[in-house]
C-alpha cells in the first residue's frame, strides 16, 4: 500500500509560479512511475506529466510543455511539479498518482494509487 499526499497548491496570479510536491509513504517509492494529473471544474481529469522510476524518462501534456517540469527525489519519496508562466486555464485540482508501469501512468488509466489532490487557482 502507498499513500500519496500532495501539497503546494494555492492562489497565484497569471504568469506566476508554484511548485507542487507529492510525498509517498508505505512501500518503496522508487518502485513506482509517478504522474501528475489535474481536473478543472466541470471537466474530466487529464494527464499533465509523468516521470519514470529512474527519472530517465518524462512526458508532458502539450498544454504544459515548456512551462511545467516534473522531477523526483527518491531519497525523499517525493515527486515535484514545477509550474511556471501559469495561466487561468491551469486552474484545477492537481493529483499525483503512482503505478508500477510507466505506460499506465502516461495513459492515466488503471493507476495503482492516487492522492487526494491540491487546488491550484490562477487569477488574472
Amino acid at each position: 500500500q502507498v499513500q500519496l499526499v500532495e501539497s503546494g497548491g494555492g492562489l497565484v496570479q497569471a504568469e506566476g509560479s508554484l511548485r507542487l510536491s507529492c510525498t509517498g509513504t508505505g512501500r518503496t517509492f522508487s518502485y513506482y512511475a509517478m504522474g501528475w494529473f489535474r481536473q478543472a471544474p466541470g471537466k474530466k481529469r487529464e494527464f499533465v506529466a509523468a516521470i519514470s522510476r529512474d527519472r530517465a524518462t518524462t512526458n508532458y501534456a502539450d498544454s504544459v510543455k515548456g512551462r511545467f517540469t516534473i522531477s523526483r527525489d527518491n531519497a525523499k519519496n517525493t515527486v515535484y511539479l514545477e509550474m511556471k508562466s501559469l495561466k487561468p486555464e491551469d486552474t484545477a485540482v492537481y493529483y499525483c498518482a503512482a503505478d508500477g508501469s510507466y505506460r499506465t501512468v502516461v495513459s492515466g488509466v488503471g493507476m495503482d494509487y492516487w492522492g487526494k489532490g491540491t487546488l491550484v487557482t490562477v487569477s488574472l
